[in-house]
Parts: C-alpha cells; structure tokens; sequence
C-alpha cells in the first residue's frame, strides 16, 4: 500500500484524490481525443499535487492513478479479530515494523469476509472463519501514513478453526497478546485505537450493533 506522509489538517491529499478520481472517471466515459486529452492533463495535475507534497515522484503516483481504470471506487481493507480468551492475536509488519491486526487489500471477485480469512492465514498462518462484522471505516481518517486512495476498512470478528500461528513474508511477528497489554506502536493507518476500542467493546457484548461511518 503506497503512503504518504500527511498532517490531519492538510487538505492537498484530498483535493489530488478529488481530481484523480473525477480524471480517471472523465477518461473512462470520453467520447473524443479532446474530453480524453483533457483527463489525462487533470491526472498529471493529481500526480504533480502529490510529488510537491511528498516523497513520491509524480511518475509513480501517475503510474498507481492510471493502474485502476474505469469508474474510480473507494478500495476494500479488510481486518480480523481473533481472540484467545483474553488474548487478542496481532502481527508485526515487515513494511513499517508496527503492530496491527492481520489483514490487508481484498481482492477482485473476493467475498469480504474470505477475504479476512485469507489474510488471517496469510499473514498469521492460522485457519478462521469470519463470524460477526464488527465496523465499517472510511479508512482515510486516521493522522500518519495514509493511502494515495480513498479506502474502506471492514473489521471482522473470526473464530480460529485450526493452523499454526507463524509469520509470514509480510510479517515478522505474530502472537496473541493479553488485552490490557497490546504491543506499540501501532501501524497507523492499518490499526487504529478506536478500531480496538470497537473490537474490544464488541467482545463483550456480541449482541452490539456494527459500527460504521
């Protein structure tokens, strides 16, 4: 997941999202060379908002723009939360060395839930099951590292079926660990405080409505 660096009241990240999204959804719909010329020129504008603002070179950012074509959508994080008692399992990122729970983009074609279930094994190397979702984010408001694109978060709580917990080549730790005791730092825009906040309510009291934004 590409990130950017970007303070909570800064709205340039916004705005190139906007523009991005209004270009790639121009140029899927042009009828001639201008409206599509057009487009693209509003996509290179996008790209050189984020190359001033950041670290990535205008060239990568059009690169990711112009990879998702057609109407532009928000894209799909999936997170699983999985219990052991009073234990709850989470895993430790290759990319940033932080701490999350296990998850990540789901697929095309993918349920949501097997989706979660496959990053579970993926990046923990147990076998779950997603029994009860939890909440619904717009995942772009968090301060820190965010995604070039517009995202949701969906956080599912999973039962463990059966695997051994193991580290993948996403992650270089993985454990279960004791809810008033959860490793730090966390991974900013993947796990948030208020995500656990709601998972952890949510434990409590299973009969609690999904929470969303």
């Amino acid at each position: 997941m590409s990130g950017v660096r970007i303070a909570q009241e800064d709205r340039w990240l916004a705005w190139a999202r906007e523009i991005e999204a209004l270009a790639q959804t121009g140029r899927h719909y042009a009828q001639n060379e201008f409206e599509r010329g057009r487009a693209e020129r509003l996509l290179e504008i996008a790209a050189e908002i984020i190359a001033a603002h950041s670290t990535l070179p205008a060239a990568e950012a059009l690169a990711a723009f112009t990879a998702q074509p057609g109407y532009v959508t928000p894209k799909v994080d999936v997170r699983g939360a999985l219990f052991d008692g009073v234990r709850l399992l989470m895993v430790r990122e290759s990319i940033d060395g932080n701490w999350t729970l296990p998850g990540g983009w789901a697929d095309v074609g993918e349920p949501p839930a097997l989706a979660v279930e496959r990053e579970v094994f993926e990046e923990a190397g147990l076998v779950v099951r997603a029994t009860h979702l939890v909440a619904v984010y717009d995942a772009n408001r968090v301060e820190g590292e965010l995604p070039l694109f517009h995202a949701y978060k969906l956080v599912f709580l999973c039962e463990r079926i059966g695997g051994e917990l193991k580290p993948s080549s996403e992650t270089s730790e993985v454990g279960f660990f004791p809810i008033d005791a959860l490793p730090a730092p966390l991974s900013p825009y993947r796990t948030t405080p208020r995500l656990l906040d709601d998972v952890l309510a949510f434990r409590l009291d299973p009969a609690r409505p999904t929470v969303f934004d």
